[in-house]
Order: C-alpha cells, then structure tokens, then sequence
C-alpha cells in the first residue's frame, strides 16, 4: 500500500499558502489564519484537510468574496506546465478551487477569471460545477470560448468539468437527462491536438453512455467516420465500459455487433492455485469458424471472490481483432492479483471467462490462496 496522499497535503501547506498572500495583501492575519487550518488537522484527509483550509480563507479574507477572489489570483505562482507530471505540487491550489466553487456564486465574472488561472496551476474541474448547477447557460457560453484556449488545461476543464458522472464530485443531473449541451463542446475538442484533453473527452462520453448508450452508439459511429488515428483511439477508449457491458450498439460500431463464429481452445490458467499477491498468467487460442472475415473484441472477465464469499466480476480488456477464416490467434494476459486500493483479493474459487462480442465464454477457474 503506497502512502497516504494526505502525507503529502501537511501542516506546511496553510503556511506557504499564508505567505503569497501575504506578499499581495499585508494586511492578511497569516498567524490566525495558519492557527484556524490546522486546527484538528492531523486526522482529516486530503480533502477534508482543503476544506478547513478553504473555510479558513474564507474567514481571513475580505468578507466580499470577489475581492477575496481577486486577491487569490494575484497570490497564484507561476502556471504549471503539466500539472499532471508535478506529483503533489499542484494541490497547493486545492483550497483556493474549494473556496471558489463554494463562495464564488455571487461573483460570476471574477470566479470564472479565478477558475481559469486556477486550472492552469491545479484544476477547476470540481468547482465549475456549482456554477454549471445555478448558471448553466452562462457558463457553457463561457466554457464554450475556452474550447479555444491556448492553454491544454484550460481546454480540459471544458471536458471534464462537464463530466455528467465525474469521480468523486456531485452529479449533473440536468446533463445526465439531456447531455446535447455537454456533446456540443465535446464535438468542438474531439480532434484537440492534446492526448491530455482527448482522453478527458473519450471520459466524458464513456459517463455519457451510462445514461444514453445510443447516444454512444450513434455519436462514436459518427466520430469514426473518416477518423484520423488519434480520434479514432478517442472513439474506442470512450466505449470502453459499453464494450465491457456488451452493449450491441458500441460493439457495433466497431464493427462488431455480430454475434462472433469463434471456437476456443487451449485455454490455460497458470497456476492453477496462486496465491494472493502473486499474479495469474490466462492464455487461450481463437479459431474462426465463419466463411468469411469477421471483427471481434475480446476481452477477459474474472468473477473475483468477495469477502462474504459472493462474487464480482471485473472485466479486463484484451483485443480487437479482424479474424480472417479459419484463422486462429493466441490471446493471453497477466493479471495481478495484489491487493490494490480499488480491489482487494480474498481465497476461493474465481470463474474466468472470455467475452467475445458480448458473449461470454468459461474458460475454467482458478483457486486463489492465502
């Protein structure tokens, strides 16, 4: 288990937070305001730990949060680069995106100035979205000018700020019902020159076929017309979980909608009884068995024992193949079976199958042990 993101969040962050705005508003209580964000704070988590601090700022601040606001963007250091290659650096900023999505409503105007300039040192994905919430029509005007932006990160908070189903943030119902508004953008960075922003757009619409998979269905189809390589990539990462859940409209859309004339053979599961922390080497040979070529996506499910003693699949992916007649092909994969912080293994007997345009295939099982 690696260690704890809030080691990386500590008691220094209020103080160096303290300091720049010290250095462009004097009047700042930077020893009250350190005293108040770390009050309890060796308990809290990562965000609880951004919360007190952004609650602190609220209180150290001038009442009139656009003021406040104005004073956050002019205590901001220099733009980041590449805020996902800085580790933990960026979250310096995570109080000042809590403090703006939370007091920022009234203020419309300096707080999308404020989120544009914290994107580009940390992300506004999360704090957009109170404002998508109160002021949708204003602020997808506004997002829709930054799918022009200079800058990737400024770009990306268009995309993942929209995310109907972002992790670890509340919903957007409004575009869980209707998501025409959120796909008007996404058409708009669909062919960005940045795999950082791309991959957020294939995301967003993966959240977006949870709700609507014709929607998926009709706009990868769409997407992948006349597709250069980079968004056809986009198009397959963001059908990935349909793909999963063999949902014959993402499978057709790769061409693969049809159920697969395919026979199996030579499966091998390697060992047969791992043990937890080790890994299992799955391998089997596909045959063709149509009269003509045919595409099929192949991927790997594992029904992994939970700690009642029921299952839960996982599906791994493998391949997406044009298997011409007669043909046969040797697929295989290593899974892991280490204790993870999404997934943690427990002994029993775990099912293995393969799913071949949707459909599932047993390939045995293997004994996983202490």
């Amino acid at each position: 288990m690696g260690e704890p993101l809030k080691n990386h969040f500590g008691p220094d962050v209020p103080t160096r937070i303290a300091a720049a705005i010290a250095g462009v508003y004097p009047k700042f209580q930077t020893r009250d305001f350190v005293r108040a964000s770390l009050k309890g704070y060796e308990p809290l988590g990562l965000t609880a730990r951004g919360w007190q601090i952004a609650e602190a700022l609220r209180e150290f601040l001038p009442a009139d949060t656009g003021k406040g606001m104005q004073i956050l963007i002019k205590s901001l250091g220099p733009i980041l680069p590449r805020s996902e290659a800085n580790g933990m650096a960026p979250f310096l900023y995570m109080p000042h995106a809590f403090y703006v999505g939370k007091y920022g409503l009234d203020h419309f105007d300096i707080a999308m100035k404020a989120q544009l300039e914290i994107t580009q040192r940390f992300t506004a994905e999360f704090s957009i979205r109170p404002f998508l919430q109160r002021f949708p029509d204003k602020t997808l005007a506004q997002l829709h000018v930054w799918t022009e932006h200079a800058s990737p990160h400024v770009r990306r908070l268009v995309s993942e700020g929209t995310r109907p189903r972002l992790p670890w943030a509340p919903r957007l119902p409004a575009f869980q019902a209707d998501p025409r508004p959120v796909l008007a953008l996404l058409e708009l960075l669909k062919d960005d020159p940045e795999l950082y922003v791309r991959r957020s757009v294939a995301n967003n619409l993966n959240d977006i076929g949870k709700d609507h998979p014709a929607i998926l269905a009709d706009t990868a189809r769409r997407w992948l017309q006349g597709a250069p390589p980079e968004r056809a990539a986009l198009v397959r990462h963001a059908l990935r979980s349909a793909i999963k859940r063999g949902e014959p409209g993402a499978l057709g859309a790769l061409g693969a909608g049809k159920e697969a004339a395919v026979t199996i053979r030579a499966v091998s599961l390697q060992p047969k009884q791992p043990r937890i922390g080790s890994s299992i080497q799955i391998g089997f040979n596909l045959s063709s068995a149509a009269k003509r070529s045919q595409r099929v996506v192949v991927d790997l499910r594992i029904h992994f024992v939970k700690a009642n003693g029921k299952t839960s699949p996982k599906t791994f992916k493998l391949k997406t193949l044009d298997l011409a007649r007669q043909d046969t092909v040797q697929l295989g994969k290593k899974i892991s079976l280490a204790q993870q912080t999404t997934r943690t293994h427990y002994p029993g007997k775990h099912q293995v199958e393969a799913i071949v345009n949707g459909r599932a295939i047993p390939l045995g099982a293997f004994e996983l042990r202490r």
